[in-house]
């Protein structure tokens, strides 16, 4: 008896000198990592936006990994999947915040699944930063900034800003006629803020009609516009829409130049639209490929020696969001979340791949958007507009 005491000392003497062993060994392996979490659109819907912005995450880590990491570590990731469902993402944003024990939260892609993670980041108090959520209210609604979430695409309405700018600017544009997704809280936000700052600008509206989702014979509004005295069409919605509205106007001799948002960039325009209807059209988005700026055709070039095709502007923002984290946390000189948050609050200049900018005080981020041209359905030529 006397000695199964003692060997059962001598176990739990020898189990407590391995526990804290191994505790050693993992508190030793965490100091040499910053570990950050991913959660992303991989299946579902979306999946072609959560995986195309991660690809570009995944190269800039690796790029910093191989220049020596941030702080002299590594940085590692836990790479989940929110299925493009935003109950799922709420899972994925609580477990990566909880047990990973994140530094920061990298995604969703898309909004829906954006919003759902937010309130898990406010919570556990770790920013969350997505590439490409752009609804206006994702880091600012009616009560307030969300005080861990952040962006760094433009928003929907600021989109608005851009086009009327470029309008009055770059068109010389005096008169504009503007057609509207009603259905939409982007097409309502862009309208808005095009409206509102074309006549700022000294602009007049000469028409606004609205249509809905899935609408397909837009006779009767174009009808309406035709003979109005007007510059330019801006259609505040997606190419679903678009394209049709596009090639129905041009079959009336409606010959206007037409302007857009990014909701216009997608190769289903052509289908829809054919491509003899596609000139004279602009949109705003946040990366163009035409850019001849050094720093991008040198991201350019290596994504494709990389992933064997051409960089879409997905790629390009996920991109910029890996540099900007890890930009965050070495100003921080910490991993510790709250410091990240302040690093982040203070962002002025970080210049990437979708161009160089600063965080306001709602999070988002103040920088240029390119105006990409169509000609016969192909990107002709590319200009930045400034907000």
């Amino acid at each position: 008896m006397v000695k199964t005491r003692v060997l059962t000392s001598i176990l739990a003497v020898v189990m407590t000198t391995l526990v804290l062993f191994t505790g050693c060994a993992q508190t030793s392996e965490s100091q040499n990592e910053i570990k950050i979490g991913l959660n992303y659109e991989l299946s579902g819907a979306a999946a072609s936006y959560g995986q195309d912005t991660l690809n570009g995450v995944l190269m800039a880590i690796d790029e910093i990994n191989a220049a020596g990491g941030v702080l002299g570590k590594k940085i590692t990731y836990v790479k989940l999947d929110n299925k493009t469902d935003p109950a799922e993402s709420t899972s994925v944003a609580t477990r990566l915040a909880t047990k990973e024990n994140v530094s920061i939260i990298l995604g969703p892609a898309t909004t829906g699944a954006t919003k759902a993670s937010i309130p898990v980041a406010d919570k556990n108090k770790v920013p969350l930063i997505s590439a490409s959520a752009t609804a206006d209210d994702v880091t600012v609604d009616a009560k307030g900034v969300k005080e861990y979430a952040y962006r760094i695409c433009f928003n929907d309405s600021f989109q608005g800003t851009v086009m009327a700018n470029f309008a009055s600017k770059n068109l010389n544009a005096k008169n504009a006629v503007v057609l509207m997704d009603n259905s939409s809280d982007y097409g309502k936000g862009l309208a808005k803020n095009f409206t509102d700052t074309f006549a700022k600008n000294g602009g007049t509206i000469a028409a606004q009609e609205a249509f809905v989702k899935d609408e397909k014979d837009f006779s009767a509004i174009l009808t309406k516009i035709k003979d109005k005295n007007f510059d330019i069409l801006l259609i505040a919605g997606y190419y679903n829409e678009a394209g049709l509205i596009i090639k129905q106007a041009r079959a009336l001799g409606i010959d206007k130049p037409v302007l857009g948002g990014d909701g216009l960039d997608s190769p289903v325009l052509g289908e829809l639209a054919g491509k003899t209807a596609l000139n004279k059209v602009y949109f705003s988005n946040h990366y163009s490929s035409l850019d001849k700026d050094p720093v991008i055709v040198k991201f350019m070039e290596e994504f494709k020696n990389k992933n064997n095709k051409d960089p879409n502007a997905f790629n390009a923002l996920g991109y910029d969001l890996g540099y900007f984290a890890a930009d965050a946390i070495k100003r921080a000189n910490s991993s510790e979340p709250g410091k990240i948050k302040e690093a982040l609050d203070n962002t002025t200049d970080f210049k990437g791949v979708t161009g160089k900018f600063s965080i306001d005080k709602n999070h988002n981020p103040v920088k240029t958007a390119v105006v990409i041209e169509l000609k016969d359905g192909v990107q002709s030529s590319s200009v930045k507009v400034e907000p």
